[in-house]
């Protein structure tokens, strides 16, 4: 038994008892891929210590590469949208724009889409290509179709797949438009999240047909979702949790805050509820669904630091403060962000402060809303 063979068998065991990898099936498509066809071109490692964080290049067949490539961690291989591995030497202190993900986190997506082996499959976001093989190895690559944002990633993820005879129907263009034109899908995956569902994932979903992919926001919270197709075009369907993070599909960006507003005018009260409940990740997810388009920041703002909600495209912002162990929110703008929140929140708390696996996702042409 090959080195990298000895890994994946390690790393295939290492799920199933993690529960990421379930069934039978799934394992059999997880052992006949070598995660490390689709890192050839190297990836990118934090720097140990580094603040702000910097990334230090890893080569093929260099110190700690093939380990690498079957660690069940997320494997950065793309920095600032252009550059790989084999363009640095020494270090960069830039964003990560692309990456393989973690494998027991693939796995467990693949497990939790509930594809049949006749049914055809969307992917959004090829990536390396990685998750891609996997999913043909389960259902064929006839009846699987993965398009890619970026050109020159859906290239090396084709070479990649090409060495393995995988021959999947890869395209390159916006996966938020969809695939193929006019065509329809049993499922569709996404490996990027989204603020949104888009329309056209619902119109290239059978009736019937689910859409698996995580919904995030700019409060930076995210959760997995299973969306069911239904025939009047909308969707619903539960939240499957896990704080599953995927880098934003780059159309759902954030935009630059650019020039805040005037924070020192409107209205003070005293707040309800302490901008501290933020700190919390599935309160941050609930929020998101009340300020879908605010983000947050702390800024240091006359004697006190300040958090602060603003949605740069209404000019809309809260700016709340502790004092005296109170806790007073100024809000500004056509929209009282700070008003909707504890409204939401306390719609939530009423109910009891659900886990999110007890929530129901919704998708109407008009938006979307969670409920419990």
């Amino acid at each position: 038994m090959s080195d990298h063979e000895k890994l994946l068998r390690q790393l295939i065991d290492s799920m199933t008892a993690s529960g990421s990898l379930r069934t039978q099936p799934w394992k059999d498509a997880a052992a006949a891929v070598p995660r490390h066809e689709f890192l050839r071109n190297g990836l990118f490692r934090v720097v140990p210590g580094s603040s702000p964080t910097a990334w230090a290049p890893v080569l093929e067949e260099g110190d700690g590469w093939l380990e690498a490539c079957y660690a069940d961690e997320s494997l950065v291989t793309q920095i600032a949208g252009t550059i790989k591995p084999a363009d640095v030497r020494g270090e960069i202190m830039r964003e990560p724009t692309s990456s393989s993900t973690l494998p027991s986190l693939v796995l467990r997506m693949l497990e939790d889409l509930e594809v049949g082996p006749d049914m055809k499959v969307l992917e959004i976001g090829t990536g390396t290509g990685y998750s891609t093989a996997v999913l043909c190895a389960r259902v064929g690559g006839d009846r699987v179709t993965s398009i890619e944002y970026d050109e020159e990633v859906a290239l090396r993820a084709r070479e990649a797949l090409g060495r393995l005879g995988t021959y999947p129907n890869l395209l390159i263009g916006d996966g938020l438009l969809g695939g193929d034109e006019g065509a329809l899908y049993d499922r569709i995956i996404a490996t990027c999240a989204v603020r949104t569902v888009p329309a056209a994932w619902l119109e290239q979903t059978r009736p019937g047909g689910q859409i698996l992919t995580t919904i995030g926001g700019w409060l930076s919270a995210s959760e997995l979702v299973r969306l069911m197709v239904h025939e009047d075009g909308t969707a619903s369907g539960p939240v499957l949790g896990g704080q599953v993070s995927f880098m934003l599909a780059r159309p759902h960006q954030a935009p630059p805050l650019g020039l805040l507003p005037d924070l020192s005018v409107g209205k003070e009260r005293e707040a309800i509820i302490s901008a501290n409940v933020l700190d919390d990740w599935t309160t941050r997810f609930v929020a998101q669904f009340a300020v879908p388009t605010a983000q947050r920041l702390k800024l240091q703002q006359g004697p006190h630091d300040e958090d602060v909600l603003v949605d740069v495209k209404t000019g809309s912002f809260a700016a709340l403060h502790e004092e005296d162990g109170r806790w007073i929110v100024r809000q500004g703008g056509p929209e009282q962000l700070w008003d909707a929140v504890e409204e939401f929140l306390d719609r939530w708390h009423t109910a009891g402060t659900p886990a999110v696996e007890e929530a129901t996702v919704r998708v109407t042409p008009e938006g979307q809303s969670i409920h419990w």
